[in-house]
């Protein structure tokens, strides 16, 4: 069922699912389209975006955000267009990045709404390079990761939104840079269109051994988007007074128990006291503020403009196909940003 004027579809949480999310976790449903009343504007969804973390709103164990409640549509960042306005500043037909989540239409009061104008040239860049993903790679890198001219900057996920904007940002800083990434296809795309250094795939056998020959002066950045044998793969190359911007753990999010192989506990502590290792977590817009926003969007529009960053985006036709997407994004065989067009 294609998008409508007449129906307003959403993607709900079914059930809380135990593991990776299967048929039973999410249902599509059809309501009313919300009217919009004075002082608000109606949304239609145009892009939706896809996203590891909403692995974890579907559980309801404590985190940095409220769950989703069973019933309700899912969360998730969009770019919509208006389709009414009795706000000032938004007007009938303009493209708009909001908090809609997972549906056709929104009502909203233009709170936390930004507006990207009539005719952006990219909308659905709003939802990658230019947006959460690249903000989380920007200051995740330069403000924790602090990278210096000649360090080595490895990098999880590196074919993926924020890491391959992680390992670009770095080279622009004068680093060396080593990706990860699973499988071959994506370890070519980082090397050749990216421009890193070299990209060991975590999928080899021999993963711990190729990625200490490709980092023969140690780590001293390490951005971590993975976590499980990736990271305990990095673990011994860590250098004195190593930084570790810890934004994302996709290999655990759906372990529904501890993990199997023996306690790595000590091994990662051990690591972090005797080589001095500053690791901290951050969520992007809790962790930074609006200077930092303006900063990244300055520079990130130049970089784009002057070609030194490039963006791959992954695009999945129907908002009925998204939890499948969504899926395949936490296994790990999206390529670039994954976003719905609905």
């Amino acid at each position: 069922m294609t998008q409508s004027d007449k129906t307003n579809r959403q993607i709900v949480l079914a059930e809380r699912p135990v593991g990776l999310p299967d048929e039973n976790t999410l249902r599509l449903e059809q309501t009313d389209i919300p009217t919009a009343g004075k002082g608000e504007m109606l949304l239609r969804t145009v892009y939706l975006s896809l996203d590891p973390y909403m692995r974890g709103r579907m559980s309801d164990a404590k985190s940095y955000a409220e769950p989703v409640k069973i019933g309700e549509h899912m969360t998730g960042q969009v770019v919509a267009q208006v389709v009414t306005s009795d706000l000032e500043g938004f007007a009938v037909g303009d493209y708009v990045l909001a908090g809609n989540g997972w549906q056709d239409y929104a009502v909203s009061d233009g709170t936390q709404v930004l507006n990207l104008g009539a005719n952006p040239e990219n909308p659905s860049w709003a939802l990658g390079i230019m947006g959460m993903p690249g903000y989380t790679a920007y200051a995740g890198l330069l403000k924790i990761g602090e990278p210096k001219p000649g360090e080595t900057v490895v990098v999880a996920a590196a074919s993926g939104p924020v890491g391959a904007t992680v390992g670009q940002i770095a080279k622009i800083k004068g680093c060396r840079v080593v990706g990860i990434a699973g499988g071959a296809d994506k370890c070519a795309h980082v090397v050749d269109n990216l421009g890193f250094d070299a990209c060991i795939d975590h999928k080899a056998e021999d993963f711990a051994e190729q990625l200490k020959d490709a980092c023969p002066d140690g780590i001293d950045v390490y951005f971590e988007n993975v976590g499980g044998k990736v990271l305990y793969g990095v673990l011994p190359l860590l250098n004195p007074f190593a930084r570790m911007p810890v934004c994302g753990m996709v290999a655990w999010y759906n372990m529904t128990g501890l993990p199997e192989g023996p306690d790595m506990g000590p091994a990662i502590l051990g690591t972090i006291l005797r080589m001095k290792v500053k690791v901290e977590g951050f969520i992007i817009f809790d962790s930074f503020g609006p200077d930092t926003y303006k900063e990244f969007a300055s520079e990130m529009t130049s970089w784009l403009a002057e070609g030194k960053i490039k963006y791959k985006e992954q695009v999945v036709d129907g908002l009925e196909n998204a939890p499948a997407a969504l899926n395949d994004l936490l296994l790990g065989k999206s390529f670039g940003k994954m976003v719905v067009k609905v």
